[in-house]
């Protein structure tokens, strides 16, 4: 987006574009998962449910061993019916997108994809649902990360898209912090949409996973929080050698209403350090939700955030944390909470 390596930006000033071979382009592990496998993939003793999952997933993807067949004069043992996809449910930080990069590398597909569940809904948007199917039809494997129904639209989009894409031979693989048949509980009339989302909640195996989200286990749990003087020293030093933003709270989320969340990654790009200053409470749903997606973005680059003001696992007031976009808030804190201490 601009050719300046060094200094210091302001998100508020870029307009990023995005085509849809773009988008298209960036449908692989974020950075942080370029080299995920299942041996990286550290399971917690204390919650078996780790390792079981990954044993299964690594069949998933090819690498478990072939079911015993039948002798001569006997019939191989018919076993459970498989799912063309599995999902996986789970709290926080517990490995999950570890995991789903991990199929994506384990499994030998010519064609495969991997992008988060907005990516998907916002290409349908820039490319038209028939071209969208055309371009996933045939592929071997589509992985779908923190996998959320927020709207009617969006539910009947992406049924409709993995219901034919599974008519045609392509595998699943998902995460999200909801099970499949309570998608969408508690965000819109649910009720009116349980035949599409139970039909595709059929396609998946879903695989439980516990545990303790690994970004909190070292701290204590609340994002780090600058003086004015000491956001000063860090975004020049930052600035010396790298390219750092600096923004004032308000203005990025207004911003943020102007700019696709399809766009956000382009919104970072080339960054060493997100600065947010004079940090303050939400008061508005749709200004909150816009936050979170470009959080998902600002963590999945590996982005730290130095901040003033409110500290950042505070800026969603307690009715937002009580309502039905909870687990997504809560991602977001925990997300937060580790960029500002990176």
């Amino acid at each position: 987006m601009t050719a300046t390596r060094t200094g210091i930006v302001h998100l508020v000033d870029r307009q990023p574009q995005l085509s849809g071979q773009d988008m298209v382009s960036a449908l692989v592990p974020p950075p942080q998962f370029a080299g995920a496998t299942f041996e990286s993939y550290r399971a917690d003793a204390d919650h078996p449910s780790q390792q079981e999952a990954k044993e299964k997933l690594a069949a998933f993807a090819g690498g478990g061993s072939a079911p015993a067949r039948g002798g001569l004069f006997r019939r191989a043992k018919k076993g459970p019916e498989k799912k063309p996809g599995v999902y996986l449910d789970g709290g926080f930080g517990v490995g999950k997108t570890h995991l789903l990069a991990a199929i994506y590398h384990a499994m030998p597909a010519r064609r495969k994809y991997f992008g988060s569940f907005i990516e998907y809904t916002a290409l349908v948007g820039a490319l038209g649902y028939k071209n969208t199917v055309d371009l996933f039809r045939g592929a071997d494997l589509l992985c779908i990360d923190e996998f959320e129904l927020d709207d009617p639209g969006d539910t009947m989009v992406m049924t409709r898209l993995l219901g034919e894409l599974v008519a045609s031979g392509t595998r699943l693989a998902a995460t999200s912090n909801t099970p499949p048949n309570a998608l969408g509980e508690g965000r819109f009339a649910a009720q009116d949409f349980l035949r599409e989302i139970h039909a595709m909640a059929s396609s998946f195996e879903t695989l439980r996973i516990d545990g303790t989200d690994y970004r909190q286990r070292a701290v204590d749990g609340h994002a780090d929080v600058l003086t004015d003087d000491e956001y000063d020293k860090r975004i020049s030093a930052v600035a010396a050698h790298g390219l750092v933003s600096d923004d004032t709270f308000t203005a990025l989320v207004a911003h943020l209403a102007q700019v696709h969340p399809s766009r956000y990654i382009r919104l970072i790009d080339g960054l060493d350090a997100v600065g947010v200053r004079e940090v303050t409470v939400f008061d508005d749903q749709s200004a909150a939700l816009r936050f979170v997606a470009f959080i998902d973005r600002v963590y999945d680059a590996q982005i730290p955030i130095r901040a003033t003001g409110l500290s950042l696992d505070g800026v969603f007031p307690e009715e937002m944390l009580a309502g039905g976009y909870r687990k997504k808030y809560l991602r977001a804190i925990s997300r937060l909470v580790a960029s500002t201490l990176s």
